[in-house]
């Protein structure tokens, strides 16, 4: 998978993509990763990227050409599954969208900053626009992050364990079980006795009931998701 990068402060990117696991799937071969720097494709002398928005109000908006010229010199070297633009008012992003794009090749994400992004860019370039919750941060590079991470850990091979990935929460519609690990016994904590019997069928039933319960007391709301698919 080929994942291209647009943002403002490219360095931001710098210390995660060379650390942790997608440093990991880089150093494997499995992912490639490039940040660019919107600045290299800004206006005059002093790389212009933004401007006031018509009509006035605070803050700043990002023009077209800058990115126009970076998407479409990326467009023009290769073909893209998506073109992501990381805003607020986007589709919230969720394991499932995770999971599909996990099974693409070439993704550009693109990094939103300042006020607003000039809706041109968005009506004629982006095809899909994604949100990691009701918040709004500085820019989009903290979401794009969290994106690639999202999904690279997707990609057979990058974790040490390929079960792992499966078994994690929303994977099934439903959280995580409660995990535990040595020792049996902790300041009178103890192990469920169903861990520790070996008996795998049992073992298997207990997690699935645990993870049912765990998700009725924080996030019924997706239950309610599981009865509407079936």
């Amino acid at each position: 998978m080929r994942i291209d990068i647009i943002s403002v402060i490219p360095d931001f990117f710098a210390s995660t993509l060379e650390k942790g696991l997608l440093g990991i799937a880089r150093r494997k071969g499995l992912a490639e990763i490039h940040v660019h720097n919107l600045h290299d494709y800004g206006l005059g002398k002093y790389q212009q990227v933004d401007d006031a928005p018509f009509g006035g109000g605070a803050g700043m908006v990002i023009r077209p050409e800058p990115v126009f010229a970076c998407i479409e010199k990326l467009l023009a070297e290769r073909s893209y599954d998506e073109v992501i633009f990381m805003t607020p008012d986007g589709q919230v992003f969720d394991q499932k969208r995770a999971n599909r794009l996990s099974q693409v090749r070439n993704l550009i994400i693109l990094c939103g900053h300042y006020k607003a992004m000039d809706e041109r860019i968005r009506r004629t370039l982006v095809t899909m626009e994604l949100s990691v919750g009701d918040v709004v941060l500085s820019g989009g590079e903290i979401p794009a992050l969290m994106v690639m991470d999202a999904v690279v850990r997707l990609i057979p091979g990058v974790l040490g364990d390929g079960e792992s990935a499966l078994t994690d929460s929303f994977q099934s519609d439903l959280l995580d079980c409660a995990w535990f690990t040595r020792p049996a016994e902790f300041r009178g904590m103890k192990v469920p006795d169903v861990l520790l019997s070996g008996h795998h069928e049992k073992i298997e039933r207990w997690r699935q009931e645990n993870a049912r319960e765990r998700t009725i007391e924080r996030r019924p709301d997706m239950l309610g998701k599981e009865s509407e698919e079936e």
